[in-house]
């Protein structure tokens, strides 16, 4: 007991620094005068990125994606980029609450798409309502801890960073503040995901081009909720109050809750996914942080990029693929029979126990050449005794 108490207070005591307030908070801010990273000679970004057409991307939340085009712009951008940081309450499933700390408000954050060679040039603002200093570390770009060590603000501040989007491909970002408060803001929402196209556009493995009529972007979350002694899920004031028992939970590597979006049955019902026979669905799914198993029952993946690198040639007709933890994986299917359809991580106690599946409604015409019921359910006569040896 005694161990367990001072291990708390040990670990309130390192975390502590990423609150509000406090010297160590401030020594982890980089304020760069040369815009890269201070002790280093800085080869400067050419003029001519002050001459790049600038657009801005409206960003929304999950599980829809932005406005796109799969086709090359004909020269790169500077896409505008801004997100805000919001620390809130959620509810996980009905009367079970945590503390998510948020992208854009939402669990997880926003995707982002842009196109190889474009520059994003993010504005990250904290909300002055909130209790933590935050940053963002994103997979997709070069240095700096994926702009994390660029990034760091307190509550009130907001900061701007560009970086080049060299590497195609689809990405998970997330908050990277330090220490044990890494996987902390990870396992309470604060990640999404990037899409970098390819200037070469997507290609199967004979060169030719793909294309898909809608996307959605499956953010999936592990929770680490904690009980009180009567085995019910307790609710916190703050984040600052439920740290200690959240961390508790987390080392035992034992979610309570694995979700597609912030909530059980978030993409069910009537927030299901929607799509028509004959369309293509792209489907690009995050862990940020545990590894997934994504299926589609009914369907199929015609082509997939399990690693996320959508410049490779994808692999076909795969039942069940694999996103590894901390990355994005993409899967593109074209429809071809009506009815409901269950998206999931085929770890199927984590999908029906915990909550990670979705559900996709498509509307069409019933094709019985690809299933049809020969005979409705009937009684069936006991096999004759002979029958049975």
């Amino acid at each position: 007991m005694f161990a367990s108490a001072m291990r708390k207070a040990l670990l309130c005591s390192a975390i502590s620094a990423c609150f509000i307030g406090t010297s160590a908070m401030a020594e982890g801010q980089i304020v760069s005068e040369t815009g890269g990273l201070p002790g280093y000679d800085v080869v400067k970004a050419p003029a001519s990125i002050a001459k790049l057409p600038r657009v801005k991307q409206k960003l929304v939340s999950p599980p829809f994606v932005p406005e796109h085009t799969l086709t090359p712009p004909k020269s790169p951008r500077i896409v505008e980029v801004e997100m805000f940081i919001e620390e809130k309450e959620i509810e996980v499933e009905p009367g079970v609450f945590m503390w998510a700390f948020t992208f854009n408000g939402h669990v997880p954050g926003p995707m982002i798409i842009v196109h190889e060679g474009d520059y994003v040039e993010l504005t990250l603002k904290n909300l002055a309502k909130n209790e933590l200093v935050h940053n963002i570390d994103f997979h997709a770009s070069t240095g700096a801890l994926g702009a994390g060590e660029l990034t760091h603000v307190q509550p009130g501040q907001e900061v701007k960073v560009r970086w080049k989007a060299t590497k195609p491909g689809t990405f998970v970002y997330h908050c990277a503040p330090g220490g044990p408060m890494i996987p902390w803001h990870v396992v309470h929402g604060m990640n999404g995901a990037i899409t970098v196209l390819p200037k070469e556009g997507l290609h199967d493995k004979n060169g030719k081009k793909l294309h898909y009529d809608r996307a959605y972007y499956i953010g999936e979350q592990d929770f680490y909720l904690p009980r009180d002694e009567k085995g019910e899920f307790k609710r916190y004031s703050s984040p600052a109050e439920s740290m200690a028992d959240d961390r508790e939970v987390m080392d035992k590597l034992i979610p309570s809750h694995i979700v597609f979006g912030e909530r059980k049955g978030a993409y069910t019902g009537e927030n299901a996914l929607t799509a028509k026979v004959g369309e293509t669905v792209m489907i690009y799914h995050s862990q940020a942080n545990r590894f997934s198993y994504p299926h589609l029952i009914g369907g199929h993946g015609d082509y997939v990029w399990e690693r996320g690198n959508l410049a490779d040639t994808p692999a076909q007709n795969l039942e069940t693929w694999a996103i590894a933890a901390g990355s994005t994986g993409a899967a593109m299917y074209t429809f071809k029979q009506p009815g409901v359809y269950v998206y999931l991580n085929h770890n199927l106690i984590e999908a029906v126990d915990l909550g990670a599946l979705a559900q996709i409604k498509v509307d069409g015409k019933w094709h019985n050449d690809l299933m049809e019921q020969v005979e409705p359910p009937h009684d069936s006569p006991e096999p004759k005794a002979a029958d049975k040896k």
